[in-house]
């Protein structure tokens, strides 16, 4: 008997995804996430006693946010009701609020909202869930991909517990996959020794803890020998022709996204070229808009670089240019230029630190009077109240400069620049104490 007949033999509907069949169905058949649902948690601990808070799911494609909302549901007795955020609209909501609480008024039985993909709502959707969450009429439970502390309204996320689930490990996705091989119910229904070790190891480790596109993954191979004798084993060169090349995991509205570019910019500012030009290379393969990495280029170079190399403003603006005009693929070169010369730059993060010095103070200060001598008199009255009075013009002294106060009375004495004495920015110093007398000698 081949393969593909044997697979058909199979009691359960097989129509239906080998990761959908697989879905675990209580706690003792959930692999992974002990730090969530393992004894003494405090979501097993809810159960236990009968009381389930709203919570939000957090974490990766396939590590099981649907799942154990279903064993959650299964084990309080609540009745369960899923919806996608992608597909229902406000109406929509709202009918299966209604339905909550006529079944918790006729049937005195609660309802577990599922909501997959909360983070596509939208405030006036999250708002429409906030009263009755409040209420209890439902229970929430939402999951998402995203950081909720971004996605979720604050008034409703308050009102939940995140619960962070991680990426399963290799050892977590080989036993998921020899539990499919093996399981004559659910499964596959065949035996272990029809796929090599090593083709399961390479799933395992290229599934990037994805127990779902492990699974996918595995029916796929097991597919490509449909027709072909039992003794045809699937080897690590069949998993390799059906994966070739895995897409990377990377939604540029969410978390990858957010976590690669921060990889990229912390790599500049360590003067790492190699992981830079890395990060900037795992963007481009994912499809980021060469011009957020541009952009992010240009804030860089002044963050990061500042003084001590001002070129490196020039060169990211010009990166920031060469996008509009250059396409993908050739666009990589300058934006590869431009991510070398920063990472590669003196670093000083003086300019970033004195706007935010000075916008502190004046957070703090509130809004001090502009000093008379720089006030422009540009009537009469103004004038004659002193504006512009014993105004210093820098260019009538030697030099074009002579001490001066330029800030309100009450700040005279204040400093928001420190510069450092990296790069360019040495020189900046240097001129600083000599024209200043002193004022730049020591450092705060």
């Amino acid at each position: 008997m081949d393969l593909f007949d044997h697979k058909i033999t199979s009691t359960f509907n097989k129509s239906a995804p080998l990761a959908a069949r697989m879905r675990p169905r209580d706690f003792s058949d959930f692999i992974g996430q002990e730090h969530v649902i393992g004894e003494n948690t405090p979501l097993r601990q809810s159960l236990e006693v009968g009381g389930i808070p709203s919570f939000i799911l957090w974490g990766p494609p396939g590590t099981g946010k649907t799942s154990l909302a279903n064993i959650v549901a299964k084990s309080s007795g609540y009745h369960f009701q899923m919806l996608s955020a992608v597909t229902v609209g406000v109406s929509e909501l709202r009918a299966s609020i209604k339905q909550a609480r006529e079944r918790l008024g006729m049937e005195s039985q609660r309802t577990i909202l599922f909501i997959d993909e909360i983070h596509r709502f939208n405030k006036s959707q999250q708002d429409v869930i906030l009263p009755h969450v409040e209420d209890g009429t439902v229970v929430l439970i939402g999951a998402t991909t995203e950081n909720p502390s971004f996605e979720v309204i604050s008034p409703l996320l308050s009102r939940c517990r995140v619960y962070t689930l991680t990426e399963l490990n290799e050892s977590n996705i080989l036993r998921i996959l020899k539990r499919a091989i093996s399981d004559r119910e659910r499964g596959l229904g065949i035996h272990e020794s029809v796929i090599d070790d090593s083709a399961l190891m390479l799933i395992s480790k290229v599934s990037s803890g994805d127990a779902r596109w492990a699974l996918n993954t595995l029916e796929l191979a097991v597919d490509s020998l449909s027709g072909q004798k039992i003794s045809e084993k699937i080897t690590r060169d069949t998993v390799k022709k059906i994966v070739q090349d895995k897409s990377l995991r990377y939604d540029k509205g969410g978390d990858n996204h957010y976590d690669t570019i921060s990889a990229f910019i912390k790599s500049i500012r360590a003067s790492d070229p190699d992981s830079s030009v890395y990060w900037l290379a795992r963007m481009l393969r994912a499809g980021e808009d060469p011009n957020f990495i541009a952009r992010r280029l240009v804030i860089s170079a002044s963050e990061d670089i500042g003084l001590a190399d001002p070129r490196a403003l020039t060169v990211a603006v010009a990166a920031q240019q060469a996008v509009h005009f250059i396409g993908m693929p050739e666009v990589r070169i300058p934006l590869s230029q431009a991510t070398l010369y920063l990472a590669c730059a003196p670093k000083s993060n003086s300019a970033y630190k004195a706007i935010n010095e000075a916008m502190r103070e004046v957070s703090n200060s509130g809004d001090r009077q502009v000093p008379l001598h720089l006030r422009n008199a540009v009537t009469k009255l103004m004038e004659e109240s002193g504006y512009g009075e014993n105004y210093i013009y820098p260019h009538d002294y030697e030099g074009h400069f002579k001490i001066s106060n330029n800030l309100p009375e009450e700040l005279s004495d204040s400093r928001f620049y420190e510069p450092s004495d990296l790069g360019y920015e040495k020189f900046i110093s240097d001129r600083l104490q000599e024209w200043w007398q002193g004022k730049y000698n020591q450092r705060r």
